[in-house]
């Protein structure tokens, strides 16, 4: 009963960090159109490096703006390479059942080969 019940508090803490985390991205707008992403990670860019100085301060360790690694510089479309990885997804997704039913087909037909 106990390990039922670890198990089920451990899997209501992974759900909920799981829907937060879908809250957060979606709320950031990560999950909108490219623009909207390249917004998020330029709003991001600018964010970063004051909340990590704020936090070092707090914690007492010594980092220096120096020792930080800059925030990298982006030469190509966010918004382009974001929708070509969506669209990329989604055609496969489209594709799983019909792709799923020829291979089953292809198994059946080399089982039947295997079995005469």
């Amino acid at each position: 009963l106990n390990c039922c019940a670890f198990n089920s508090c451990r899997f209501l803490v992974k759900g909920g960090l799981a829907g937060a985390a879908v809250y957060v991205a979606y709320d950031q707008g990560l999950l909108g159109s490219g623009i909207e992403g390249a917004e998020a990670l330029k709003k991001a860019q600018e964010t970063l490096p004051p909340a990590i100085q704020e936090w070092t301060d707090y914690l007492g360790w010594e980092v220096r703006a120096a020792q930080l690694p800059p925030t990298p510089k982006i030469d190509f479309s966010l918004s382009a390479s974001w929708n070509k990885g969506v669209h990329t997804v989604m055609s496969a997704l489209s594709a799983a059942p019909s792709r799923a039913c020829e291979y089953t087909v292809e198994g059946w037909k080399y089982v039947k080969d295997l079995v005469k």
